[in-house]
Parts: C-alpha cells; structure tokens; sequence
C-alpha cells in the first residue's frame, strides 16, 4: 500500500512540473508577441494607407494657341478638270496612258489611225515645195521687168493657196493625236484599242486635284465675320488625326431667301493628294484665335449636368476645380481662370473623384496635344 502511494506522489510532481513548464513557455511567447507588435502594426498602417490612395494618372497645363470657328460640312470638288473629245473621226490605233497617270498639258493620251492623213500632209508639203520654187523664180523675172505684175501676183497667190493647204493637211495629221487639254491626272479612259470614235465621243476626264473646293452654305448672321483669304481647317472622318490648310476663295454676294445661307467657296491645297473629289469632309471657318491661351485637355473634364470640371493634384490631393471655358476643340479647352499653366491634372482615374481626395500619381503623360497642329481650331 505504502509503494503505490508513492508511485502517485510521483506521477502527481511530474503532471505538476509540466504544467508549469507549458504556461512558461505560453507566457513567454506572449511576451515576446507584445514586443514585436508595434513595428509590425506600423508597416501593416503604412501599407493600409498606400492601399487607399487612388492610382491616377496626370498631365501638366500647357500654354497655346487655339481657335474659334464656324463648322460646316461638304463634299469636295475640284474645279480643274476636263473631258477629253477627238476633233476628228477614226479608229484607235494606241492609247498612250491610263487611269491614275498625270500628264501633262499637250501629252499625247491617244493615237488614230493616220495613214490617210499623213499621205495627204506630204502631198500638200509637196506642192508647197513646187510653188515656192515657182514664185522664186517668177519673183526673180519680176524684178528684172520679165514678168508682168498680174503674172507675179498669181504667182504669189498659188504659193500661199499651197502654205495653206499644206499647213490644213497638217493640223488634220495632228488632229489624229488626241491631247491632254490640261496637265493633271487620268480619272477615266471610256476607249479601247481598235475602236471607231466621233467627235462626239467621251475618251478621257482629267483631273487637276492637287488643289480642291469646298462649297459651304454658311448661315446668313455670320457673313460678316468672313472675308476672302480667310484662314480654314479641313478634316476627314476617313483621315484622324490630319488636318489640311484651306482659305476662302469666294463669297457669295446674294442669299438664298429659302435657306438664308450664303455660299462660301473653300479652296484647300492637296499637295499630298490625300484629298479626293467626292470626298465627305468637315470645313473649319476660322473666325477668332487665341495665341496665348491655357489649354486644358478634354481627357481631364469631368461632367456634372451643364458644367466641367477638372481636378488638378496638389500635395497627394486631387482639388476640385470648376473649369470656366473659352474656346474649344475637339481635343482641349481653354481655362479663363483658376487653372494656371504647370498645373497637374488627372486624365486617368479622375471618375467618381471627390474633392480632396487622397491620391497617388502613377504616371505622368507627356504633352497630349504633341500630335495636333500647330494653330488648331476650336468649337463656336
């Protein structure tokens, strides 16, 4: 009995001490958990906060010019171009161009067949020689009292019957040559190798483009605003991004009373050839410009009911700035006030922004309007 009272005392010191040691051990980590805790709860803050900074995006306000004009629409034309005719009748023997080709005022486009008429030319050339032979020797008779003066003057007569004639069998071999009546591009061909043609007929249209019109029906109440050689922008919807240098060619002196517009003639120099007859383009009569001004791009705005606004980034915060415009663009804006040139605006990231949020530039754009025009064109 007394043996098995000891084995329990053992048992009971042991349980004991390793209870002992377990809470030590607990303890111990639970202090050493204390002491580190600051420092991680300080990273973890630092981190939580990055987290709620809003990731945007800025550009910096730049200064320029920019434009006010009248938008209008029209189709262009060209107003050097011409249908070629023959001025004789044949076959066609050779075509000497084709569609697409420039040529140049006077170039062959066509040959007829011409045996007939060149015959006739040396003919005519012939007799030509005969009769000035003639007329030297008659001339010389005169001169010596040989020759009447009535035999001396059908002399004369007979050399010039002959120059005429030969010079009309001329222009009759010529004529079997179809011109270029101006220097352009080939539009058509309406002829075939073989084919018997009329002067009546169609064979060719040439097209001078490398300067078009544009014709604009402009609203009576901004004539006045307008004079000849008057700076104007042209652009496609077909070509983004380019825009073409045009002035006003002529105004109109009448208005139409169904439409109370006045006619306004836009010429626009194509020397890229970019622009074609026929095409649908945009007509920027430009009226006004700003040399100076505080350009704002159309990327920066945000919309709340009829007014814009922008925010510009100051010390990690985006300010809520109500943008006054002037001016624009399809591209910018102008700013009267409140906005200054080095300020940083958001373009990226600014939707759903409040005043004085916090925020975090990730990226800086360079200048947005780098691939417009010099002088660009703004809205009415």
């Amino acid at each position: 009995m007394n043996r098995y009272f000891v084995y329990f005392l053992i048992l009971a010191f042991a349980l004991g001490s390793c209870s002992k040691n377990q809470s030590s051990d607990n303890k111990n980590k639970k202090q050493s958990s204390e002491m580190s805790a600051p420092g991680e709860r300080i990273k973890h803050n630092k981190d939580k906060d990055a987290n709620t900074l809003i990731p945007v995006e800025v550009t910096t306000i730049t200064q320029g010019p920019i434009s006010n004009y009248i938008l209008l629409s029209s189709n262009l034309e060209t107003e050097v171009q011409a249908d070629v005719y023959s001025r004789a009748q044949g076959v066609v023997d050779s075509i000497k161009t084709e569609e697409g080709r420039y040529v140049k005022k006077g170039q062959v486009m066509l040959k007829l067949e011409a045996d007939e008429y060149a015959i006739a030319e040396r003919k005519a050339r012939v007799e030509y020689e005969k009769q000035l032979s003639n007329f030297k020797r008659t001339e010389a008779m005169f001169k010596k009292n040989l020759l009447s003066k009535e035999e001396f003057e059908q002399s004369r007569y007979a050399l010039e019957t002959a120059r005429l004639n030969w010079e009309d069998a001329r222009l009759k071999l010529d004529y079997m040559s179809i011109r270029a009546p101006i220097s352009g591009w080939v539009g058509e061909r309406l002829v075939k190798l073989g084919q018997r043609i009329q002067p009546t007929d169609k064979l060719f249209s040439v097209v001078n483009n490398s300067q078009v019109i544009a014709v604009v029906n402009v609203p009576e109440k901004n004539v006045d605003q307008l004079q000849q050689g008057q700076r104007a922008l042209i652009t496609s919807d077909n070509l983004p991004g380019e825009k073409f240098e045009g002035f006003i060619k002529r105004i109109s002196p009448v208005v139409d009373p169904s439409s109370g517009t006045v006619k306004v003639t836009v010429g626009v120099r194509n020397t890229t050839r970019k622009l074609k007859p026929g095409m649908f383009v945009n007509v920027n009569l430009i009226i006004a410009t700003h040399e100076n001004a505080v350009l704002v791009p159309k990327l920066a705005i945000v919309y709340e009911n009829e007014f814009m606004n922008v925010f510009v980034v100051k010390d990690s915060l985006a300010h809520k700035v109500r943008l006054e415009a002037g001016f624009e663009d399809s591209e910018k804006v102008e700013a009267l006030r409140d906005i200054h040139v080095g300020d940083e605006v958001i373009v990226v990231g600014q939707a759903g922004l409040k005043d004085k949020t916090r925020v975090r530039v990730v990226a800086r754009r360079d200048n947005p309007f780098a691939n417009t025009a010099t002088q660009d064109v703004a809205q009415q």
